[in-house]
């Protein structure tokens, strides 16, 4: 069954986009009287029948409705250094939103080669992955924020930096809380520096491994995703 996100939903009808109209209609072929299935973004999973299948405005009737669908028993914040490569920094939103996230801020370092990020297209393609993997919540994109700023203002129960100094650094599986609120750092191409590996420690988060390999950026946010996850099934 087709997967439409509607984050507007509100009532037992909804009208869908033009742009998710032509698709629904011109695109999938769909007719009067077909089901599809919404999800709001915010936990809210439906299921709905095509009412009027005009190609520009199509209307469809909520059928029924899943409350907390997929809800997850922790939080997942990964604060991450955009690559260079737009490509890469793309292709860890798409996994992680698949493998299960709720929370992604772009942060600027000292080492930083990317230094701006526009999230339009970046929102599009986590939109995409929550309607491919059937997920009902869509992860939140902050804007791009410094990593002092960002290390001053966190809130998380349990923070960890991942860094490739030669430091005394632990597993995450070492002494882990299940069912929290979590914040991982994940630096640029060149690591952190250590000012800011220095900053972290002052500001209580535990420098961590995530294995013996030398891991690209994008791998590294997407190992600590995973690990985090598994942790707590």
């Amino acid at each position: 069954m087709h997967l439409f996100y509607t984050p507007d939903i509100a009532a037992d009808y909804y009208q869908l986009s033009e742009e998710e109209s032509k698709h629904c209609i011109r695109v999938l072929r769909l007719k009067l009287g077909d089901r599809v299935q919404l999800v709001d973004g915010k936990g809210g999973f439906y299921e709905a029948e095509i009412v009027d299948e005009h190609p520009k405005r199509t209307l469809l009737k909520i059928t029924s409705t899943q409350k907390e669908y997929g809800k997850r028993n922790h939080y997942l914040h990964i604060a991450i250094a955009p690559t260079k490569n737009m490509d890469r920094f793309e292709w860890f939103l798409e996994k992680a939103t698949e493998i299960g996230i709720d929370e992604i801020t772009p942060i600027i370092c000292d080492r930083s080669e990317r230094k701006e990020l526009k999230t339009d297209r970046a929102n599009k393609i986590i939109t995409s992955a929550i309607k491919q993997s059937l997920k009902a919540y869509h992860p939140l994109l902050n804007k791009a924020r410094s990593f002092k700023e960002l290390i001053q203002n966190a809130q998380a129960s349990h923070k960890y930096i991942a860094h490739c100094e030669d430091q005394q650094k632990q597993e995450l599986k070492t002494d882990f809380v299940e069912r929290d609120n979590y914040l991982v750092l994940i630096g640029p191409e060149g690591d952190f520096s250590e000012a800011e590996i220095s900053l972290a420690l002052e500001n209580g988060f535990a420098p961590i491994t995530l294995g013996n390999s030398r891991l690209r950026t994008e791998t590294a946010a997407l190992q600590a995703c995973f690990e985090i996850n598994y942790l707590n099934r």
